[in-house]
């Protein structure tokens, strides 16, 4: 950061300060702060889509921790009608190995993070730069690290990776190199230090809040307030009212509860 102060003709002090690439401007002694639109952007939520086409529906499981019994609700499981996943937004894509095989995941700016677990025919490559609704392969039950599907799905997740540039040697995992990671793993320790909640996180106009349960929650349209219950299933995007479903008794073979 550089600070410099310069005397104004009415014998205040300005004082301008470079973080970042933004320029902020405080008038010294008069309360006065003016700051250069993105100055305080950086910790603004992406303006992340689904990870899915527009225009259809989707059946949700829900709102949930990744080992789906206790730690941060970082994931939402998702079923588009089309069996298609696609990009919620730009990025850069990190391919995973294990074992079992390969996952997704997409580093966003500003170290944001998503994930795509139990993905088949994956359609992307290590370090490929992708767009917005770039088709990233289909729902399945795969399981490189382990874990477990009851139906094809997408296990939807979201991250912030905490380590510096300087840290990637010493913090793999917090850097995001999860090359290994057994999936017991992944939802405990790496969930604990980089797994965001999606409570109150708006993807492609619908806020998802979670509920005390885990496999809850709703999904309610920004736009005119509609909200549906999850387990349930709504219209991404679509001009009409969202379908509301009642949860099933039994969970339903298109979606897994992991």
């Amino acid at each position: 950061m550089t600070i410099v102060v310069q005397k104004h003709t009415s014998g205040r002090f300005w004082s301008r300060a470079r973080i970042g690439g933004a320029l902020a401007v405080a008038l010294l002694g008069g309360g006065l702060l003016i700051a250069a639109p993105g100055a305080e952007a950086a910790d603004e939520f992406p303006a992340f889509g689904l990870p899915l086409a527009p225009g259809q529906a989707v059946r949700s499981a829900g709102i949930h921790s990744d080992n789906g019994t206790s730690g941060v609700k970082n994931a939402i499981d998702m079923n588009p009608a089309d069996d298609t996943v696609r990009a919620p937004l730009a990025g850069t894509v990190r391919i995973q190995h294990c074992s079992g095989g390969d996952w997704v995941t997409i580093d966003h700016a500003d170290g944001w993070r998503t994930g795509y677990y139990h993905m088949e025919d994956v359609k992307v490559t290590e370090g490929q730069q992708v767009e917005q609704g770039a088709e990233l392969g289909n729902v399945g039950n795969a399981l490189p690290c382990g874990g477990s599907s009851s139906g094809a799905h997408v296990h939807f997740t979201l991250w912030r990776l905490t380590a510096s540039a300087a840290e990637r040697s010493s913090r793999p995992v917090a850097a995001g190199n999860w090359n290994d990671v057994s999936y017991e793993r992944l939802a405990g320790e790496v969930a604990d230090e980089t797994g965001v909640a999606v409570d109150g996180k708006v993807f492609g106009g619908w806020r998802f809040n979670e509920a005390a349960q885990q496999y809850s929650g709703t999904a309610t349209r920004v736009r005119d307030n509609e909200s549906v219950s999850l387990p349930g299933r709504f219209d991404y995007e679509s001009p009409t009212s969202p379908t509301t479903t009642a949860p099933p008794t039994t969970t339903p073979s298109t979606v897994s509860t992991r």
